[in-house]
């Protein structure tokens, strides 16, 4: 008897001759009505998102006692946002300037896969900030659409993609997914890339994965969750031949490092950016999450930055419970793929940013649908801890409040 749960119970493995037998290339681009309604719930969260930015910048204004609404766009022009419009219109290191100088931004900490698009798609989009949400607009819904088509190859109730796609678009984190940051894009080259794999499109996979290595260094952690998928087929009889596939999503990373080392002498300045910055500085997990418990709890930040310390908290907690139970159902590859995720964020001075990884880990969100179809109790339980929360995290960015 299979010890896997049914809401984590992989695809069923297909004969050999099946594998082999390749798909209509229209098949993987046409949309069943499962997949337009899908869509269409993306479209109206994102005209939510919009609605919710444009009563921001009226009802919270940055300063008090103004008479007029701030600009259209200025909600989404915070934090990471600026870091990745300046990469995108002044470069890595604009009139020689580096490490080390004054006032230094430590920019070389963010890959240059987003920033290079940004550039290009600026080509046709005049404004910075209109380009960025229109790259997040589109990759958004590629992604979302991948995660569903994932979800339905797991789950075998209906409407399985569609449940996945409203908890995923309706989560803490998810204004990020509409705003000028990386996750949207990394999860348009990721699902897809898992998509890829599930079938053993492994050459697919590869490409995809390298795209997305260079958006973010998630990235390896998807490659690392794609080769162990490849090794579990191969022992089951897959052929070998694609292995070579699994080493490309390595080389953007690699081609990054020696940029970074002709212009500043250190292979690592993207991780020694990020130490500087962000205080990501190797510390023992246990260290980590005492300093982040210090920072929640112990009176020595704001109410603010002490309610963001208890997110991360949480955050953690979650993918935590989230690897326990990927290792107790044996779904290995998702597994190393969340666990390499926590290790990366859960080894700093304290956590950063691990509620906003939580976009990325599809896993989860598949496991809260199948939990939900067959506990409908808990969709509105979800919905109703997961509504008041979403909207005060949505807010606290467009005001441009920290939300990490």
């Amino acid at each position: 008897m299979s010890t896997l749960s049914p809401g984590l119970r992989p695809p069923p493995v297909r004969p050999a001759a099946a594998a082999a037998a390749p798909e209509p290339p229209a098949a993987r681009f046409r949309l069943s009505p499962a997949d337009r309604g899908v869509l269409w719930l993306y479209l109206l969260t994102r005209i939510s998102l919009w609605i919710t930015a444009h009563f921001a910048r009226w009802l919270f204004p940055a300063q008090s006692g103004v008479r007029e609404a701030a600009p259209v766009l200025a909600p989404f022009q915070h934090w990471d946002a600026n870091h990745y419009l300046h990469l995108a219109r002044d470069g890595y290191f604009p009139a020689g300037a580096g490490p080390g100088a004054s006032g230094w931004d430590n920019r070389e900490a963010f890959f240059p896969g987003y920033p290079l698009l940004l550039r290009a798609v600026h080509t046709v989009v005049p404004d910075w900030t209109a380009a960025g949400l229109l790259i997040s607009f589109v990759a958004g819904a590629v992604a979302v659409l991948a995660l569903a088509r994932i979800a339905r190859a797991y789950l075998p109730e209906e409407g399985a993609g569609h449940r996945t796609a409203v908890l995923f678009l309706l989560s803490p984190c998810a204004v990020f997914l509409a705003a000028g940051y990386t996750e949207a894009l990394f999860l348009a080259f990721a699902l897809p890339a898992w998509l890829a794999a599930m079938k053993h499109r492994w050459a697919l996979a590869a490409v995809l994965t390298t795209f997305g290595t260079a958006v973010r260094v998630s990235g390896l952690f998807l490659a690392a969750a794609i080769g162990l998928l490849f090794l579990l087929s191969a022992r089951a009889g897959r052929h070998w031949r694609s292995a070579g596939w699994t080493l490309l999503p390595a080389l953007p990373p690699a081609a990054y490092s020696w940029y970074l080392h002709a212009h500043t002498g250190d292979w690592m300045a993207w991780k020694h950016a990020q130490e500087r910055g962000w205080y990501r500085t190797f510390h023992p997990p246990w260290e980590a999450w005492a300093n982040t418990w210090t920072g929640a709890f112990g009176g020595t930040q704001s109410t603010g930055y002490a309610f963001m310390f208890q997110a991360e908290l949480a955050a953690m907690v979650v993918g935590l419970a989230l690897v326990a139970l990927l290792v107790r159902r044996r779904r290995w590859p998702e597994a190393v793929y969340v666990a390499l995720s926590l290790w990366a964020l859960g080894t700093s001075y304290w956590y950063t940013s691990v509620p906003r990884a939580t976009l990325l880990w599809w896993p989860l969100w598949i496991g809260l649908a199948a939990l939900s179809l067959r506990r409908p109790w808990f969709r509105t339980a979800y919905l109703c801890v997961a509504a008041p929360v979403t909207t005060l995290v949505a807010l606290t960015f467009l005001t441009g409040r920290w939300a990490g």
